[in-house]
């Protein structure tokens, strides 16, 4: 029987981003909520990731216990000094800053997996060729969140060149139940258990597509007007219904004019075609971009043929 992982996923427990000016949650979904969609996906096994927490990935498995169709792992996504690695199987908070070797040390004495992330993403911060190097037991060849035409080709390429590696994973990534379910890691058996084995014998298989544009879009209309809601509530004073929430505790940390230049940029960008021109010139880049790295590579191959062919 083959069953579903997803071995990347985000909750609000992820925190804030900062871009420029600009601060927005990285994800506004309840951990709760996360299991449910898995659930209706058919996923038998759903692994938490936020950012530098294991907050959300404990209250997502404590909700989980009361069915028998889905395990819960907690796991993190770590930002090591050299790029992220996700550990899976966590018991304990692995903070933030250390080398990626001190990183890894800390997942595998919690008895935890140790995977790279999106490896050749080339705009968040991955660990690129140093995979090549580092004790690893899998990259992600699909990663759901990266719709350009380098980062998982790239990633695919350097797994086909070093078969047996690592286990060859495909997760969603997802910051949004409108990216959850486009694709999603393989496995013989059922619960987390034979996902472990599997990821360890190298018997994974990744599966699906990265999530398309507009459902990106929807995931940050979904962010901003979540935000909204929050800068509403403490505007007036009101404390939101979790006072543990993450998003609230840095919501509260905000003066009144921010807050207002908030409100007002969040619903210009709520305005169609607002969102969509963003998508655009978003995906216009990343296309752009994609493209000189890709140009790139080839004339590194063009220069090694024909260094080859001088010293021959």
């Amino acid at each position: 029987m083959h069953s579903k992982a997803d071995c990347h996923t985000h909750t609000h427990y992820s925190g804030v981003t900062k871009y420029k000016a600009l601060r927005f949650p990285e994800s506004v979904t309840r951990p709760a909520k996360l299991v449910d969609l898995a659930r209706e996906r058919g996923y038998s096994v759903l692994c938490v990731t936020d950012h530098d927490s294991i907050a959300g990935a404990f209250k997502a498995r404590e909700y989980a216990r009361k069915y028998d169709d889905i395990d819960v792992v907690v796991g993190e996504e770590i930002t090591s000094a050299d790029g992220e690695v996700l550990g899976l199987w966590l018991n304990e908070l692995i903070p933030p800053g250390l080398s990626i070797e001190e990183t890894i040390d800390e997942i595998r004495g919690q008895g935890g997996i140790a995977i790279a992330p999106h490896p050749y993403s080339f705009y968040v911060h991955c660990l690129g060729d140093r995979i090549l190097d580092l004790d690893l037991d899998g990259i992600e060849v699909l990663n759901g969140g990266h719709v350009d035409r380098y980062t998982n080709p790239m990633a695919r390429e350097v797994a086909a060149a070093n078969p047996g590696k690592w286990a060859e994973m495909s997760s969603s990534d997802a910051h949004s139940t409108h990216t959850f379910g486009y694709n999603w890691t393989e496995f013989e058996g059922r619960g987390e258990d034979d996902l472990r084995k599997a990821i360890l014998s190298r018997a994974t298989v990744p599966k699906g597509k990265p999530a398309p544009v507009i459902a990106q879009v929807r995931w940050s209309m979904e962010v901003v007007m979540g935000a909204q809601r929050m800068l509403l509530r403490s505007l007036f004073g009101q404390v939101v219904e979790n006072p543990d929430d993450p998003l609230v505790t840095k919501m509260l940390d905000i003066n009144a004019g921010k807050k207002l230049g908030g409100l007002i940029g969040g619903c210009l960008y709520l305005v169609p075609p607002m969102p969509f021109i963003a998508a655009w010139l978003s995906t216009t880049w990343l296309k752009r971009r994609a493209q000189k790295l890709l140009d790139d590579l080839d004339r590194k191959f063009e220069e090694m043929k024909v260094g080859g062919k001088d010293r021959a």
